[in-house]
C-alpha cells in the first residue's frame, strides 16, 4: 500500500509539473517577442532588443527549468486550494509563483557556493556567465509579481493586498535564511555555538518560506480565516524544514540523489552545518568533533576526507536521528492541519505528499 501511495503521488507531481511549466511559459516564453505577456502588462517605451533578451533571459531560464525538479511547492498550493473548495484550474497562474522563485534561489545558491553541477548539468553561471546568472536570479525573484498583477481582477482587493504582503514578507525571510546559511558555512559563527533550534529557524526561513508562501496564498485566495491560514502555513513550513533535512540526509547517503550534484558529500565540501552535523558535534568525542569541524572548514573535495566526515556522522547515529526529527515534524504539524481542513480527496493527496517528501530517495 505504501509503495502504491508513493507511485500515485509521484505520478501526480509529474502531471502537475507539465501543467505548471506550460503556465510558466506564459510569463517567460521560450522565445520572447513583442507580444509576450510581460510587455502587454508593462509596455516598453522604445524598441526592444529581443535577441539580447532571449540570450540573457529566455535561453538560460529554460535551460534551467527544463532540467526538471519536483514542482512540489505549486502542487502543495493547488492541493490546499482544492482542500478549501477552490477549483485548482482557476488558480494555475498563482501556482507558478513559488516555483519560479525557487528556481531563482537555486541559480543564486550555485553562484554563492561556487558549485559545479545542478541537476546533472553545469550550473547556469558556468554556462552563461556570472553576470547573466545573477541578473536572471534577481529577475526570477520579481517576475512572479506579474501573476498577481495579471490576475488582480479575479481576486477581491482586500485579498489581493494580503497576497502582496505575504509575498514581500516571505521574500525578506528567504534572504534572512540564506544569510544565516552563508554565515555558517563560511565559518563566521563558531559551529560549537549553533543549536538545533537555530538550525530549524534557518530552515524555516530558507526552505520553509516558499512552502509557507504557497500555503498562505492558497488560504487567502480561498477566503479562509486567519487562524486557518496560520495553521496551514505552519504545516507547509514544517514540510519545507523536513524536506531540507531529507535533502541533507540524501547528500550523505543517497547515491542516486547525488549523481546530479557530482557525488556524495557536496554539503561536506561546502562546509554546511546540517542538523546531522550539529547533532554529531553535540554527541561526538573531542577528537571526532575536532576532526569533523576541520574537514568542514577545509571545504575539501577529497573523497577520502568526505567519507571520513560521513563516517563520523554515522558513528553517532546522527542520520537516524535526523530522519526521526523530520518524520516527527511532519507528523505533529499534520495533526494540527488535519483539524482545520475538511475531508476530501485533495486532503488525502496532501497527506501523501507530506509522506513522500520525507521518504523520497531522490
Amino acid at each position: 500500500m505504501k509503495k502504491n501511495r508513493e507511485i500515485e503521488i509521484v505520478d501526480f507531481l509529474k502531471e502537475k509539473a507539465r501543467v505548471i511549466d506550460r503556465y510558466i511559459e506564459r510569463y517567460v516564453p521560450r522565445k520572447i517577442d513583442n507580444n509576450s505577456l510581460i510587455f502587454r502588462i508593462s509596455p516598453p517605451r522604445y524598441k526592444l532588443d529581443l535577441e539580447a533578451l532571449n540570450k540573457a533571459v529566455a535561453d538560460p531560464f529554460w535551460d534551467f527549468i527544463d532540467r526538471g525538479g519536483k514542482r512540489w511547492r505549486p502542487a502543495l498550493f493547488l492541493l490546499i486550494c482544492e482542500s478549501l473548495g477552490v477549483n485548482s484550474k482557476d488558480v494555475l497562474d498563482f501556482a507558478v509563483i513559488p516555483e519560479i522563485i525557487h528556481n531563482g534561489t537555486l541559480i543564486a545558491d550555485d553562484v554563492e557556493d561556487q558549485s559545479e553541477l545542478r541537476r546533472g548539468k553545469p550550473c547556469t553561471y558556468r554556462i552563461f556567465g556570472l553576470d547573466v546568472a545573477v541578473n536572471l536570479s534577481n529577475f526570477m525573484f520579481f517576475l512572479p509579481m506579474l501573476a498577481l498583477i495579471f490576475r488582480r481582477n479575479k481576486i477581491p482587493p482586500e485579498r489581493m493586498n494580503k497576497l502582496y504582503e505575504i509575498y514581500i514578507q516571505e521574500m525578506v525571510n528567504l534572504s534572512l535564511g540564506q544569510a544565516i546559511d552563508i554565515a555558517w558555512h563560511r565559518g563566521l559563527v563558531s559551529p560549537y555555538e549553533i543549536s538545533e533550534e537555530e538550525y530549524f529557524q534557518m530552515c524555516a526561513y530558507k526552505t520553509g518560506t516558499l512552502a509557507r508562501m504557497a500555503a498562505k496564498m492558497a488560504c487567502i485566495i480561498a477566503g479562509a480565516d486567519d487562524s486557518v491560514a496560520e495553521t496551514v502555513g505552519k504545516f507547509a513550513e514544517s514540510l519545507g524544514i523536513a524536506f531540507q533535512i531529507q535533502d541533507d540526509i540524501l547528500d550523505l547517503v543517497g547515491e542516486e540523489f547525488a549523481k546530479g550534484k557530482g557525488g556524495l558529500g557536496k554539503d561536506i565540501t561546502e562546509g554546511k552545518l546540517t542538523l546531522m552535523v550539529i547533532h554529531t558535534i553535540k554527541k561526538a568525542s573531542a577528537s571526532d568533533r575536532k576532526k569533523l569541524i576541520e574537514i568542514l572548514e577545509a571545504h575539501t573535495s577529497d573523497e577520502s576526507e568526505k567519507n571520513r566526515a560521513i563516517s563520523i556522522i554515522k558513528r553517532y547515529g546522527s542520520i537516524e536521528y535526523a530522519k526521526k526529527v523530520a518524520a516527527d515534524i511532519v507528523k505533529n504539524s499534520w495533526a494540527e492541519v488535519d483539524k482545520v481542513l475538511p475531508p476530501s480527496e485533495a486532503k488525502e493527496k496532501l497527506r501523501s505528499l507530506a509522506r513522500y517528501l520525507i521518504e523520497r530517495k531522490i
